[in-house]
């Protein structure tokens, strides 16, 4: 569970239930500073003299606040549209690509008038109706530290199970699911998580849960009933990567009810970054030992319009390759959606 060094509690967000919850959970813990705005400015509260230091503050900050605009964004191919529940993430994984996404925004933001959202969810639904419609829950957040005081997943779960034609899921690297494990959630929430070796997780992901804790928790939501995956990223190449990957599925193949494995969604994504990404990053983590050395890489542009640095096209068919094989002698029927 995540405990905020400050909390910044927006103008307007008291009057929420979700806010006053949060307030009452913290009010009394000495270790919290709680900061109630009479305007909006976020900034001005979380301390910091360059974006070293600001990052770190911002990473111990919760802003609680509400979604203004209602639009919600596309997130394809993982589903049809974001779910703005939350933004932000207690992790301080080097590589993320938050960095850049909230490279000026490193804090945890909740919007507490989860009704107005999950009401537009609704919209959006019967406006897809007769196909179904997918929300990303953790499109730009982990949402799980911050479940015990905001129940946002509770409440998100157990709207969709009412939900012919919506589907949810959300990706975490915590552990934390016990208040998720006894929710009717029908079938329509997938629980993923993401996963590295262990090398990579104790090398460039502090504040994270273990990879040991992240099976344990995987188990647990499959038993619960809810349909579990697991995005295996950034892959890194590294000197014996293909042994450390190999153990790793391994590792899950023998922790997983074998009654779910032909269930089981794979998404395989390798690592790469943007020259702005580079930047950043190093300015966060000067000490990084996040491999971005242009001249090891290509250079592609994306469907966004600006360009990463990829792995070599020699290097993307052997992992493929690889990947495709270990999964499928491992998990027989499982759906791999895509390794890129």
């Amino acid at each position: 569970m995540f405990i905020p060094r400050r909390i910044i509690f927006e103008k307007g967000s008291l009057d929420y239930e979700m806010g006053k919850n949060i307030y009452n959970t913290f009010k009394d813990n000495p270790l919290t500073e709680i900061i109630r705005l009479s305007s909006n400015r976020i900034k001005e509260n979380i301390p910091g003299k360059d974006l070293y230091e600001f990052y770190r503050e911002g990473k111990n900050t919760l802003v609680v606040g509400t979604k203004k605009g209602l639009k919600f964004q596309s997130c394809k191919p993982s589903a049809n549209y974001q779910l703005p529940l939350i933004s932000g993430c207690m992790g301080h994984c080097e590589y993320c690509y938050l960095n850049t996404n909230l490279g000026d925004k490193p804090y945890i933001k909740i919007n507490v008038n989860i009704d107005d959202i999950l009401y537009q969810a609704e919209k959006y639904i019967r406006e897809g109706f007769p196909e179904v419609t997918v929300f990303e829950g953790s499109a730009t957040s982990d949402p799980i530290p911050v479940e015990p005081y905001t129940h946002s997943l509770s409440r998100t779960i157990e709207f969709f199970a009412q939900e012919e034609k919506g589907r949810f899921r959300f990706v975490t690297k915590y552990d934390d699911v016990e208040t998720l494990l006894n929710l009717r959630h029908n079938n329509h929430t997938e629980i993923r998580f993401t996963l590295n070796t262990e090398r990579v997780i104790k090398e460039y992901e502090s504040r994270t849960s273990s990879l040991n804790k992240r099976i344990e928790a995987a188990v647990k939501v499959s038993q619960a009933g809810y349909p579990v995956g697991f995005i295996i990223a950034p892959v890194f190449f590294y000197d014996n990567w293909k042994s450390d990957y190999r153990s790793l599925l391994n590792t899950l193949h023998r922790s997983l009810p074998k009654v779910i494995h032909s269930s089981i969604g794979f998404e395989i994504i390798s690592h790469r970054y943007t020259s702005r990404a580079k930047n950043i990053i190093e300015e966060i983590f000067p000490e990084t030992k996040v491999p971005m050395k242009e001249e090891e890489r290509i250079f592609k542009y994306g469907q966004f319009g600006y360009g990463k640095y990829i792995y070599t096209s020699q290097q993307l068919k052997e992992m493929k390759e690889f990947f495709k094989t270990e999964i499928e002698s491992l998990f027989e029927s499982c759906r791999i959606k895509y390794i890129i």
